[in-house]
């Protein structure tokens, strides 16, 4: 526990160095242009297409029909571009976790080592390729799991529940390799993942809360469609912040705790062979 909250702390302090904010401008202007040119070029049809969707749904329009009739006039054109919106976060949220693996994490990593661990020897255990087929298989697995625990978000205690676990996982998952893929081998980064899982998984779904709070911007319904163009960039500066924070924490508590490893004093292995028992003097072959 002194660990986790002490690699939160110096988390917390680095995030205000400029080294770190400078960092995070490259990924934030790719994620700013990617959503932009997305959404610029297939908003309509993304939209027309929800709306096509809405339609053929014969439950869902006889309750759009309803609320319209209760005074709602204008729900059935709201709330197709809203959820397309909501299935947009989800997809923003990935790709500013993988941005952020990708272009910040390895020099975030080389700053809290070069500032609190600069003996720690690097055995270099993961590598480039490696770290993008993780993130993208996990992030596969975590999409899947998004797709079918969707039903039972209609529960309102799990709403709040599984998707933070679904991100905080996904965050562990690619961020452990990440932040010890240059300092650890294949052997330590096993043994590192077995000792402290709870505590790594841990950090992973506080993180994850931390990610969901973009998505209480959406709850403001028709005004969050017309402030989109301001909202969206807001979120994806959000998301680039908690990950960048995250990898932050995964960086020190994980390196701190392969130093610790390390200091550990080696055990010799324990001799294969059985004792010699002793002889029976009377037993004795004469000389």
């Amino acid at each position: 526990m002194t660990l986790l909250f002490d690699s939160f702390c110096r988390a917390l302090i680095y995030c205000l160095r400029p080294r770190v904010v400078a960092l995070s401008i490259l990924p934030l202007l790719l994620l700013i242009g990617l959503t932009g040119g997305l959404l610029y070029f297939f908003w309509e049809t993304a939209v027309g297409w929800m709306q096509g969707w809405l339609q053929d749904q014969a439950l869902l329009s006889q309750a759009l029909a309803l609320l319209e009739g209760l005074g709602a006039s204008r729900l059935r054109n709201v709330l197709a571009p809203l959820l397309v919106l909501l299935v947009t976060l989800p997809i923003v949220t990935v790709l500013a976790l993988l941005a952020v693996s990708w272009f910040m994490t390895p020099a975030l990593v080389a700053l809290v080592a070069e500032r609190r661990f600069p003996e720690l020897a690097r055995h270099r255990g993961g590598g480039l390729w490696g770290s993008i087929l993780l993130g993208l298989s996990a992030s596969l697995m975590a999409a899947l799991a998004l797709l079918i625990s969707m039903p039972l978000w209609l529960i309102p205690p799990l709403v709040m529940i599984l998707p933070p676990l679904i991100w905080g996982w996904l965050t562990y998952r690619v961020m452990v390799f990440d932040v010890l893929a240059e300092h650890a081998s294949h052997e330590e980064r096993a043994k590192l993942v077995r000792r402290h899982r709870l505590s790594l998984l841990a950090i992973g779904v506080m993180t994850g809360y931390l990610g969901a709070a973009p998505g209480a911007i959406w709850t403001l319904g028709a005004m969050a469609v017309v402030l989109a163009p301001l909202l969206v960039p807001v979120a994806i500066w959000i998301y680039t912040f908690v990950f960048a924070f995250s990898s932050l924490w995964f960086a020190h508590y994980c390196l701190a705790a392969l130093s610790g490893l390390r200091s550990e004093p080696v055990v010799p292995p324990a001799l294969n062979h059985s004792p010699t028992p002793p002889q029976d003097p009377d037993n004795v072959p004469p000389p």
